[in-house]
């Protein structure tokens, strides 16, 4: 199938509006008679109807007075939620929350609030269980075709593509989850190591079943060794130094092949890191929510997670339950093919939810805000802007500008003033809004000209067409109330500086890394079938590596190097790298001359968009042995192969597997 025809199919599904549903290009039929799942009408749903959710702090379960560490004890549990507006049904949906107080299970999950310097340990509880102690099944279809956990394969199988005599439907059976704290700078226990993860601890897993991932049980004994603490059955215990730049991180689920599944069913939250000397105090819109607000606090500084998202006609949170539903392909699959039945890969909703509600609204004072926010959709890249009319034609000319202040590991060393704001999935941008002197009673919106399907560059209403304005091209609204209390933030156009991280020094090592994506190897036409990351070979193209492969990137602990990302696919791919915070040295065209970072992209960063047809230069410092991951963030590719290990090695290991 050309790329052409994939990028038509996926702009009729959303542009529909009724459905996401494709058309049956083969047939003349549609998808909706054909694939399971028709969608709720986003036309249907009430849009700024609901208040913004400001999640709240998440409370402490005990600190360690010995040493000075916070710790929570934090579960998964299934609940269901009024993600759409009141009137509508609830939806079903997992979330993070604290085991002793269910009333803080949300989704998202309250925020994580932590101190420079002052480490965070955390137990993580698999509770997706039922009343009776029962596991519960997946909310989504799973394919268990692809590269999994594979929990059913048992201790030999896991972690594998297994094989099958017959096309299987969708896995049933318990599901595994594993945090990782995105751009945290951790051990390698406390990363979330995609094969470190668990089932819960559930009273009828099938025997034979695999109860934990394949790096499970070393990161236990690492961890008990290091801090003298067990991880019990359907745990597993995680700390984190926060020995790192005030900043905005998150967490999310982050297991073989599921993770896609599991964030789209809620499994996300923010963690702030706060303090030391790359903090800035007494400048900026505050208060932020905290552990001990009394009712009512006002807050200036609020964090926000945009997703997209489609629904069932009772409410349920719909993903696609057929490959036919992305291109119409019908079959044959494996094993008649290689192509996975289920696995679509990419998924774009028709609905923009933030904070856990579709299209909310949030009451501002004429003042300025801090506004952290987050790009949390499993494939759709966002481009950002405040307009006074959500139906405007795109592209808008925006009402206010968006002062960014920070990125993914930091502040920036100034402010910057922008038009709109490019986020890819995972990325986080910390923006102030300055609302003063705008008139109450004036109503704002958030709206999103990023594509209805896959982001390759480009501008709005040029090269692509922006998202739908009447659905996925609003995301929120502002209103304008009167003055409560006096502003004593000062202006972004008047901060001249900000406490930026240092970046990286000189490197010593390059190393020329490759993005790719493969159309099936059988039926002709058809794909892309699997997304991989590879090296360049000596003349020029790239070479293609699975998950399972062997490891090929070892930088020397204390070393600083080069990443060259070379992408040889027509998408762009926010390339993201555990452990560590990179500087973005430069992009260059194939062939082409090299330019800068953008403006937004000059602090510390965890993800970075590498453009189709281009070379995207980072530069890292690698500084703890273990092992880590490096990955594409648009979740349906890194769930089918488009994810590497890699080891961070000390002068007398060998060991590269």
């Amino acid at each position: 199938m050309t790329e052409l025809t994939r990028r038509e199919l996926l702009q009729l599904g959303v542009a529909a509006g009724a459905s996401v549903t494709l058309p049956l290009w083969h047939s003349g039929g549609t998808a909706e008679a054909s694939v399971p799942g028709a969608t709720l009408d986003p036309a249907t749903i009430p849009k700024y109807v609901t208040c913004l959710v400001i999640p709240p702090a998440m409370p402490l379960t005990a600190t360690l007075q010995s040493t000075s560490i916070d710790c929570y004890v934090i579960g998964v549990r299934q609940f269901s939620q009024q993600v759409l507006p009141p009137g509508l049904p609830r939806t079903t949906v997992w979330g993070y929350g604290l085991e002793s107080q269910g009333q803080t299970f949300h989704y998202p999950a309250h925020t994580i609030e932590a101190r420079a310097g002052r480490p965070v340990r955390v137990t993580w509880v698999n509770g997706l269980v039922d009343p009776r102690g029962a596991y519960l099944p997946h909310l989504l279809p799973v394919d268990p075709t692809l590269h999994w956990a594979n929990p059913p394969g048992g201790v030999a199988g896991r972690d594998s593509r297994p094989n099958f005599a017959s096309t299987p439907g969708p896995y049933a059976g318990p599901v595994p989850i594993v945090t990782h704290l995105h751009g945290g700078h951790n051990n390698e226990e406390s990363d979330g190591y995609a094969e470190a993860w668990y089932l819960p601890d559930a009273a009828n897993v099938p025997s034979g079943f695999a109860m934990v991932g394949s790096r499970y049980e070393e990161f236990e004994a690492t961890f008990t060794s290091k801090f003298g603490h067990g991880w019990d059955p359907g745990t597993a215990t995680f700390q984190y130094d926060n020995d790192q730049p005030a900043t905005t991180l998150w967490f999310h689920d982050h297991a073989l092949g599921v993770t896609r599944l599991n964030v789209y069913a809620g499994l996300a939250g923010f963690y702030h890191i706060r303090g030391g000397p790359h903090d800035l105090v007494g400048v900026l819109p505050w208060p932020a929510p905290g552990r001990c607000d009394p009712p009512g606090t006002r807050y200036y500084e609020i964090p926000m997670l945009v997703q997209d998202r489609s629904f069932g006609p009772g409410g349920s949170l719909f993903y696609p339950d057929s490959r036919a539903f992305f291109d119409g392909f019908a079959g044959p699959y494996i094993p008649d093919s290689d192509i996975s039945p289920i696995w679509n890969p990419e998924f774009f909703g028709n609905t923009m939810v933030v904070n856990g509600r579709t299209w909310p609204v949030l009451e501002v004072e004429p003042r300025r805000y801090r506004l952290r926010l987050l790009n949390g959709c499993n494939s759709r890249f966002l481009i950002l802007k405040l307009a006074g009319d959500p139906l405007a034609p795109r592209p808008v000319q925006p009402a206010l500008p968006i002062w960014q202040i920070g990125a993914d590991g930091g502040f920036l060393p100034a402010p910057v003033q922008l038009d709109q704001l490019l986020m890819a999935p995972a990325e986080r941008a910390d923006v102030i809004v300055d609302f003063t002197g705008v008139r109450p009673g004036t109503h704002l919106y958030v709206i999103n000209e990023g594509p209805d399907e896959p982001y390759g560059g480009g501008v709005p209403g040029t090269d692509f067409a922006p998202a739908n304005p009447a659905t996925t091209g609003q995301v929120m609204r502002f209103s304008v109330v009167d003055l409560l209390a006096p502003d004593p933030s000062t202006p972004p156009g008047q901060i001249t500086r900000l406490p930026a991280p240092p970046k990286p020094g000189r490197h010593t090592v390059t190393r020329r890394l490759s993005l790719h994506e493969q159309d099936s190897a059988v039926l002709p036409g058809v794909g892309p079938r699997i997304a991989l990351l590879g090296i360049v070979k000596p003349d020029g193209t790239g070479r293609a590596l699975g998950w399972h492969e062997p490891i090929t990137e070892t930088p020397s602990v204390g070393t600083t190097e080069l990443w060259e990302l070379h992408n040889f696919t027509r998408d762009a791919h926010p390339i993201h790298i555990h452990e560590v915070q990179f500087e973005v040295v430069e992009r260059q065209r194939f062939n082409g001359s090299a330019r800068p970072p953008e403006p937004g992209e000059t602090g510390l960063k965890d993800t970075v968009i590498a453009l189709p047809n281009e070379i995207t230069r980072v530069r890292a410092v690698f500084d703890r042995v273990g092992l880590f991951v490096w990955h594409c963030h648009m979740l349906e590719h890194e769930d089918n192969e488009m994810m590497r290990p890699y080891r961070i090695m000390d002068m007398f290991a060998h060991d590269v597997r």
